[in-house]
């Protein structure tokens, strides 16, 4: 089909679709009002968590954002709760997919403009698409149909946008446990390979294309390759369920990583962010002889999973992506406290003894997914630990200097 009439195909009306907030079915809704450093902030008239900091970072213009969001919050569509602006059912004006992808399509009908004139800007212009198109479908519920389309738009912008920047992006097969997974992997363009490579393990309510600003900015200055594999149930691996043995797909991955020639398997980090860090762990313990190291950002491995109060401290949103992520369609606060306490890597009898990779770890100031004690108890079970600790606030700045940190470390390791 031509590509220009891809989004048109992927959106054709079919039927009313389901309103992304109406997926999980609670018995009791408890809802809290939180601002995190790395996820956002909730806001009382909002459903979904407004990260207007990180999708900064990410490139997203923030004028752009004032403009979508006021057009989200204008809309006189019906809503399925009339108190949460962005519920409009149905993909028309208001509807939070509908708003995004809009946004998303206009940077790629520039892109296309500019492919043959200027294809560096036409790269730019396919990459701000796809941040667009990840935020029209954030957070990624299962069964949210008009979401997985602008993965769809999503995923193939990001590998409009690698043939045309100053990089090279691989999507990779690898067998495992289940079918063939797909994973993007980063080169720099420095030197000619096999280079070291960081194993990107994301959080829960990411797209492999969110990381991208980290690889440009911080490891591919460094020579430093990064390869994305999705967490079991979402993206490229939503087929697959997650599990208390939350590294499965990951560990599986790392094994083949001989068998490309572009990977230096032998210099290998984790990197884990949020939920992600529980993988990154998991795999310290498990693979350690296959890991330089395991880093982490902002990790959820234990605190959040055993801790009630602090998991009715989390926004709705947070506890329905988690609950999507179970295949929980219908939950309560108690039910999804008693499955998450058997992710607790602390209550699998792995953190708080030794582990033989060395092990850094970022904490955020305030941070209520993840509090001091979790990195602290990171660094305290590695053989060779260290914590860095950023303040919230100015996080922009804060959150360059823990990554700039974080790189470091992860360098050091590598070499």
């Amino acid at each position: 089909m031509p590509k220009a009439n891809l989004s048109e195909v992927l959106f054709k009306p079919a039927f009313k679709h389901p309103e992304t907030s109406t997926l999980v079915k609670r018995v009791v809704q408890t809802t809290a009002s939180i601002n995190s450093p790395l996820d956002g902030e909730t806001q009382s008239n909002w459903y979904r968590m407004i990260n207007k900091t990180v999708w900064a970072w990410r490139g997203v213009d923030p004028i752009e954002v004032e403009e979508v969001l006021s057009r989200i919050a204008a809309s006189t569509n019906e809503r399925t709760d009339n108190l949460m602006l962005d519920t409009v059912v149905g993909y028309r004006g208001g509807n939070w997919i509908y708003e995004w992808a809009k946004q998303g399509m206009h940077w790629q009908k520039e892109a296309l403009d500019l492919a043959c004139k200027d294809p560096a800007k036409a790269g730019r212009y396919w990459l701000k698409a796809c941040h667009l198109y990840s935020i029209a479908s954030y957070p990624h519920l299962r069964g949210d149909v008009l979401a997985q389309q602008a993965e769809l738009l999503a995923d193939r912008a990001y590998r409009e946008a690698a043939s045309y920047l100053p990089y090279e992006l691989k999507s990779l097969e690898f067998k495992v446990e289940g079918g063939t997974l797909t994973g993007f992997l980063h080169l720099p363009q420095t030197g000619t390979g096999p280079y070291p490579t960081v194993l990107m393990c994301g959080g829960l309510d990411n797209l492999q294309s969110d990381y991208h600003q980290l690889f440009r900015q911080y490891l591919a200055p460094q020579g430093i390759a990064m390869l994305c594999v999705d967490l079991p149930s979402i993206g490229f691996s939503s087929k697959w369920t997650l599990t208390e043995d939350t590294s499965q797909l990951h560990r599986q991955v790392l094994n083949q990583l001989d068998q490309v020639p572009w990977v230096d398997h032998q210099r290998v980090v984790a990197l884990g962010i949020r939920f992600g860090a529980n993988v990154a762990v998991r795999l310290g313990y498990l693979e350690s002889r296959r890991l330089r190291g395991v880093a982490c950002v902002g990790p959820i491995v234990h605190d959040l999973f055993v801790n009630k109060d602090n998991q009715l401290l989390t926004p709705m949103v947070y506890r329905d992506t988690i609950a999507s992520r179970l295949k929980l369609d219908s939950t309560t606060d108690n039910v999804l406290h008693a499955e998450l306490s058997r992710y607790s890597l602390k209550n699998q009898g792995l953190l708080g003894r030794g582990c033989p990779a060395p092990m850094c770890s970022v904490a955020f100031e305030k941070d209520v997914f993840s509090p001091l004690s979790e990195s602290k108890l990171i660094v305290s079970s590695a053989c060779d630990g260290k914590l860095i600790s950023v303040a919230s606030t100015p996080l922009l700045r804060n959150l360059n200097s823990g990554l700039e940190q974080l790189t470091g470390w992860i360098k050091q390791k590598l070499c």
